[in-house]
């Protein structure tokens, strides 16, 4: 069933014994499986070295399974849809282990295709599944997954998208209609998490209220947002919000952003390459934006270009490692107008979430698909990108 071909490797597991024979969902063997897998990569120190290894120990760790399988006990007869074909973004090391888990809690077998880069969270994992997987108890789980890697031959996405029952792609709007030029089974469906962007909102007063401590967390947890992830994750922000009075946003930002860049000197090294990206972004800003907006940078860890005006497009100005754009507002409601699809996070602090959630049911938005708070843009969960993903990854068997 499996295909062979000269350009594909096949990391963990062959083409021979594949058994795509779906479970259901949250399955006994899936939960025991995770939970011994979270437990290897907290107690390996190898694994220790990478803080999001340690991000993803942590989510599928026995407690978190068990809390999120209690939600779907409601006797619904719920397997996986068959086999999941994921397509995993080249610049995320360990986005395809949350895929992967993803599909598995939701029933299925996995084809999972790896980053074309390499990584060594990828080695420091894969050991650890590969070694699960050769135990007797999990033998039904070790004919049901595979990780695969191979370049960019289309015949061989075509292949593996022939015989999926899903696929899931992550990656930009490119490889999405990439791959979407291979056609799947006619019950088949696709799950695609494209190119998205994401903002943040502060409430200056609640900023200016804050104490030290307070102050140095906040800071910690937009540091993790942002410059964890070099700003490559799809929910790390890049524009922020500043909702308050012009005097007050003003004395927000200057204690806010000081507190930042002591994290970014602590914490942050940035290479010689990115720098000079962000030099050319602010001459191409200064260039193309009306109005002359002003830049403010603090050393080269954070680049901050103060908006006049928000206008639709913002979205596809871009830069990483600590580039933001900055508004001022006294209304909300200003924001409405430029959130479009590709809208995914929305992280705040000092701004009530009820409020923000009627903003969004207000406008009658296409776009926000999560609202949390600052420090939590990263964490991963079975919501994602609007998509439910236990009931989108499996089929519900309707008894009468």
């Amino acid at each position: 069933m499996l295909p062979r071909h000269d350009k594909l490797r096949y990391v963990v597991g062959s083409p021979d014994g594949f058994c795509p024979q779906p479970l259901p969902v949250f399955a006994p063997q899936v939960r025991a499986f995770l939970a011994r897998l979270s437990n290897r990569l907290m107690t390996d120190p190898a694994s220790r070295a990478f803080a999001d290894v340690v991000a993803f120990a942590w989510w599928c760790r026995k407690a978190n399974i068990e809390r999120q399988a209690a939600a779907y006990a409601d006797g619904a007869v719920r397997l996986g849809r068959g086999i999941a074909f994921h397509v995993s973004p080249s610049n995320v090391p360990v986005n395809y282990l949350f895929s992967w888990a993803f599909a598995l809690l939701a029933g299925n077998a996995s084809l999972v295709r790896l980053p074309e880069r390499s990584f060594p969270q990828t080695t420091v994992v894969l050991a650890h599944i590969e070694s699960l997987l050769q135990e007797q108890t999990f033998g039904e789980l070790r004919a049901m997954n595979v990780f695969l890697s191979y370049g960019r031959e289309e015949e061989l996405n075509a292949a593996l998208s022939a015989i999926a029952d899903v696929r899931i792609i992550w990656g930009g709007d490119d490889t999405v209609r990439i791959l979407r030029k291979a056609p799947l089974p006619p019950r088949a469906v696709d799950v695609a998490f494209a190119d998205r962007y994401s903002f943040c909102v502060l409430g200056a007063s609640a900023i200016l209220d804050l104490d030290g401590p307070g102050l140095t967390r906040l800071a910690a947890g937009f540091y993790n947002d942002t410059y964890v992830m070099d700003q490559n994750a799809c929910s790390s922000p890049r524009l922020v919000v500043w909702l308050g009075h012009a005097e007050d946003a003003r004395a927000a930002q200057t204690r806010f952003w000081a507190a930042v860049h002591e994290e970014v000197t602590r914490r942050f090294e940035l290479a010689a390459v990115s720098a000079v990206d962000k030099l050319t972004q602010a001459c191409r800003d200064a260039i193309e934006l009306q109005g002359m907006p002003t830049l403010d940078r603090m050393d080269n860890g954070i680049y901050r270009v103060h908006l006049d005006a928000l206008f639709p497009g913002i979205e596809d100005r871009r830069c990483n490692c600590g580039y933001f754009y900055e508004y001022v507002s006294s209304d909300l409601d200003e924001v409405a107008p430029i959130v479009t699809s590709k809208y995914q996070t929305l992280t705040r602090f000092g701004v009530d979430k009820e409020l923000l959630a009627s903003f969004v049911l207000r406008h009658r938005l296409t776009g926000i698909d999560r609202i949390v708070p600052v420090g939590a843009a990263m964490d991963m969960g079975l919501i994602w990108d609007g998509y439910e993903l236990i009931r989108t990854l499996s089929r519900l068997c309707y008894v009468e």
